[in-house]
């Protein structure tokens, strides 16, 4: 049997392998849409394994809904964070990813943590071709321009009068996909609040539309810096609930803070943990 832990950050869950002291060496495209199924596997948005690294506390791989890699996932990076940290501890944790080497730390009952910089240019996105990434033009009806940016995934932020208003499960698939983003992208529909706060839907690549996105939560506050629509500290409030992002305009460094749950943990069944076992692709 392989054990796993199941947490989630604002509605956004995962499936988590610790697998520091050994482990399948794989997971495949094929294990993780099994296990990322509501109905049939254990079902998340996104898989998480923790592995040992050279170069920092913990290695963080991350693999979606759909079983493509991912770059970055914040309220993942968090929920790990929270149960590799020791209770109380002071101590900030160290993760590498495929995107970059984070850092995060306890703040009260959340967890913050440094998403590293944001990267702004067009070829950073990556963009099919030269832009102002603070004005994208998506060519998507209904959808005005982007506000594009990297988090070692990439992002687009589009500002509307109404975020609920928006008919996110058809445009979501459509921005995704777009030519204009070689790698696919996530793409955020942001309306500004009576309070400042900032109101987030958010359809993730290779997932689809999720109650949570962290690095999604990043990009909207950067964005609504860089636009001049908030201050370099906003609050950001997603179908699960809400986070602080602050940006740091000399490093270009972005935290985030909120909390993390624990919802189970248990065991695979032998099937399931067969698709591991058999698995030849690295995330």
């Amino acid at each position: 049997m392989t054990d796993f832990l199941k947490m989630h950050g604002l509605g956004n869950d995962f499936i988590i392998f610790d697998w520091r002291e050994g482990g399948p060496a794989t997971v495949s495209e094929t294990a993780a849409r099994a296990l990322a199924d509501r109905r049939t596997g254990i079902g998340c948005d996104q898989i998480l394994v923790i592995r040992p690294s050279d170069r920092a506390d913990i290695r963080m791989d991350i693999l979606n809904h759909d079983g493509s890699p991912s770059g970055a996932c914040g309220n993942g990076t968090r929920c790990v964070a929270d149960f590799v940290m020791a209770p109380g501890t002071d101590r900030p944790l160290t993760i590498e990813t495929d995107g970059a080497d984070l850092r995060a730390w306890r703040a009260g009952s959340d967890i913050s943590v440094d998403m590293g910089p944001v990267a702004t240019g067009w070829a950073d996105v990556p963009l099919a071709h030269e832009a102002d990434t603070l004005a994208v033009p998506l060519g998507i009806d209904s959808l005005g321009d982007a506000v594009c940016h990297s988090l070692g995934n990439p992002h687009a932020v589009v500002f509307v009068d109404d975020a609920e208003a928006v008919d996110l499960p058809r445009l979501g698939p459509i921005a995704e996909t777009s030519p204009l983003f070689p790698d696919r992208v996530n793409l955020s529909v942001v309306s500004r609040m009576d309070n400042g706060s900032f109101r987030m839907r958010v359809w993730e690549r290779g997932v689809g539309i999720t109650m949570a996105c962290g690095s999604g939560a990043c990009a909207v506050g950067v964005a609504a810096a860089r636009r001049g629509f908030g201050a370099d500290s906003n609050r950001i409030v997603m179908d699960g609930g809400a986070v602080t992002i602050d940006w740091d305009r000399e490093t270009t460094h972005v935290t985030m803070t909120g909390p993390v749950a624990y919802v189970c943990e248990g065991s695979l069944s032998a099937g399931l943990a067969g698709l591991l076992e058999a698995g030849d692709v690295r995330p």
